[in-house]
C-alpha cells in the first residue's frame, strides 16, 4: 500500500526519476498556519543542504557528503520546491485534503542506463520485477529514497499540529559504524567514501510532551506502530526502544526502569525513546555499481524518522 494511517492519512506517489513525487494528507485540522520555513529546513536536512543538521557536530558529515563526487550529488542539487495543489489557502489549512507536488528537476535517468538489464545486489530490483513483472530501473523508481521527501513534507505538517499540543519530536544520528562520538562521524564517512564504500548508522529519537494513554492493546501498541513506520523507511534494518537489545544483559531491577516511554503498548507520560538501525548503501563504486549514492544514508534519514514519528502520533491523537 502507498497510504499510511487510518485517521490521519498520508498517501505518497511518484518515482525517483518520474516528473514528480508528492502526497495527499487527509485529516489535518482547519486553521493551521503552515510553517513553510520548517518544511524547507526539514527538506534541506534530508538533502544534506544548509545549516539544519540533526546535531551541530554532524555538519562535517553533511559537508563531506555534499562535496563528494557521485555521492548525494542529486540531493545536493535537487531544489525540493513544494507546490501546494489543494487544502491550503494563503498558507492556512482548510480542513480538506492537502495535496502537494515536488517536481524532480534534477532527474537524470541516463545515470542508471547501465543498470537497465541488471539486478543490483542488496536492492529491490529483483523483488519488484518478480512481483510486478516490470520495474523502474531509473534509480530504483518507487523503491528509491527520493520518495521520502514527500514523507518529510507530510510529517512536518504533523509536527506543527503536535507542537501546538506541546509534543516535540527530536531525532539525531548517534552512531556511524562503530563510532559513537559525533565529532568524528564526518571523518569516518569520508574514509569510507574515499575507499568507494559505505557505512551504516544508528538514529535515536525522543518524543517529549506526549500524554499518557496513547496506544491500544493488543495489536495496536504504540511501539508496534512506531516500529512499522520506521521499518518502512529505506535502508532501516532494525528498531528497539527502552532498554532495547542491551536489556538482555541487564538485571530486571535495572531494565524495568527503562520503559522507553511505553508500557503495555501505551504511552506512560514519560519521554518516548527509540532507535533505528540503517544499513550501509549497497550500491558503491567498490561493489562495481555506478550511480548517485550516499556513503552513509543514516545522515539524511534523521528528518525522515521525525516525520514518520509525527505521522504515527497524529494518527493516535
Amino acid at each position: 500500500m502507498n497510504s499510511f494511517g487510518d485517521k490521519f492519512v498520508f498517501t505518497s506517489f511518484g518515482e525517483s526519476h518520474s516528473a514528480a513525487i508528492g502526497g495527499v494528507l487527509d485529516g489535518v485540522p482547519a486553521g493551521l498556519h503552515i510553517d513553510l520555513d520548517l518544511i524547507i529546513a526539514n527538506l534541506d536536512r534530508r538533502a544534506g543542504r544548509g545549516q539544519q543538521s540533526a546535531v551541530s557536530s554532524q555538519q562535517s558529515a553533511v559537508s563531506d557528503e555534499q562535496s563528494a563526487v557521485g555521492t548525494s550529488a542529486r540531493a545536493a542539487h535537487e531544489p525540493d520546491e513544494v507546490e501546494w495543489l489543494s487544502g491550503v489557502l494563503d498558507g492556512v489549512t482548510l480542513g480538506t485534503p492537502i495535496a502537494f507536488l515536488i517536481r524532480n528537476k534534477d532527474a537524470r535517468p541516463e545515470d542508471y542506463e547501465a543498470l537497465k538489464h541488471t539486478f543490483r545486489q542488496g536492492h529491490a530490483d529483483s523483488t519488484y520485477a518478480a512481483k510486478y513483472g516490470i520495474r523502474d530501473w531509473r534509480g530504483g523508481g518507487r523503491a528509491s529514497a527520493r520518495e521520502t521527501a514527500a514523507r518529510v513534507v507530510a510529517g512536518s505538517i504533523a509536527q506543527q499540529v503536535l507542537a501546538e499540543r506541546g509534543i516535540v519530536i527530536k531525532a539525531q544520528l548517534v552512531q556511524v559504524g562503530n563510532e559513537t562520538r559525533a565529532e568524528h562521524f564526518g571523518e569516518v564517512i569520508k574514509n569510507y567514501r574515499a575507499e568507494g564504500d559505505s557505512i551504516g548508522g544508528i538514529i535515536a529519537c525522543e518524543v517529549t510532551g506526549l500524554p499518557m494513554g496513547l496506544g491500544e492493546p493488543i495489536f495496536d501498541k504504540l511501539q508496534a506502530h512506531l516500529a512499522y513506520a520506521m521499518l518502512s523507511i529505506n535502508a532501516c534494518k532494525g528498531f528497539d526502544y527502552g532498554s532495547g537489545f542491551e536489556g538482555v544483559s541487564l538485571p530486571g531491577s535495572i531494565a524495568n526502569q527503562q520503559s522507553g516511554g511505553m508500557l503495555g503498548g501505551i504511552s506512560d507520560g514519560t519521554t518516548v525513546h527509540f532507535r533505528c538501525v540503517f544499513k550501509p548503501t549497497p550500491s558503491t563504486p567498490k561493489a562495481g555499481i555506478k550511480g548517485r549514492h550516499d556513503s552513509c544514508v543514516a545522515v539524511r534519514a534523521v528528518p525522515v524518522v521525525e516525520a514518520m514519528t509525527a505521522l504515527v502520533l497524529m494518527n493516535f491523537m
